[in-house]
């Protein structure tokens, strides 16, 4: 009867409103959601609500987004603080934060969601001075003190354009800004290359161009799910991004068991 009450769910609420659920037994300990630059961790509130609805433990990493040894740095301790196996999950800037930091034992899969899955030596700089010639420059402006904003004004259309108007321009307004030795960090080694990983393209991000992130997921070997969202994919389609996580927890524990 629970099955048809799901199946029934499903169809009523379409595939992606409820995510996949795996069984109890099949389930890491943690799921850890990095954020990415220029936002902080409450971008994940409605992902959160749904893994926590299908009984997973979830943590949010409050990155200072300083310096990438900094990010990694607060990654690391909640990694360390996490009960049990944990899935690692990084947006934008956030994927070169899981790139470094999930070497650590206890990460068994990594997901990114439109972001930034650099190699041994790569930065976000790195990635961005490789775009194609004629490719719109994102508009950050630097500040006098070392950090970094997007332009407010350009916020919406380039970052959130599938967000309410409101929402967006709240998320301009409240920036948490980015530092410059985040933007140089380079990979050490990454964790891509020796763990299981999962790759949200953003189909209309203006942020990380879709070719770019097809490119980086299919050289980390990632399994893929394109969607038609903006570069703030883990707000205006949480569904998805549940459901991605899931699938990874589910397929990640099966694995270690093996």
């Amino acid at each position: 009867m629970n099955q048809v009450l799901a199946a029934v769910a499903a169809a009523v609420l379409g595939s992606t409103a409820i995510p996949a659920m795996a069984g109890q037994g099949d389930r890491p300990g943690t799921i850890v959601l990095v954020h990415g630059a220029f936002v902080d961790g409450s971008g994940w509130a409605e992902v959160h609500r749904m893994l926590s609805r299908d009984g997973y433990k979830v943590v949010v990493v409050q990155n200072p987004t300083t310096s990438l040894g900094e990010d990694v740095a607060a990654t690391r301790r909640a990694i360390a603080a996490a009960e049990g196996k944990v899935v690692l999950v990084g947006h934008s800037y956030g994927g070169v934060v899981i790139t470094e930091a999930g070497s650590d034992p206890k990460v068994s899969a990594l997901v990114y969601v439109a972001a930034f899955a650099p190699d041994q030596g790569e930065s976000v700089a790195s990635i961005i001075a490789q775009a194609p010639p004629g490719a719109p420059a994102l508009p950050i402006l630097p500040s006098a003190d070392g950090f970094l904003l997007l332009d407010r004004g350009k916020f919406p259309a380039v970052f959130a354009a599938d967000l309410a108007p409101e929402v967006a321009r709240f998320m301009a307004d409240s920036q948490q800004p980015w530092g410059a030795q985040a933007l140089e960090g380079k990979i050490t080694a990454a964790a891509w290359r020796t763990k299981p990983s999962w790759y949200l393209v953003a189909k209309d991000d203006h942020v990380i161009p879709p070719p770019a992130q097809r490119m980086m997921a299919r050289r980390a070997g990632a399994s893929v799910r394109d969607v038609a969202a903006s570069h703030a994919v883990y707000v205006s389609q949480p569904g998805v991004v549940a459901s991605l996580i899931e699938e990874a927890a589910s397929r990640s524990a099966v694995k270690a068991e093996r």
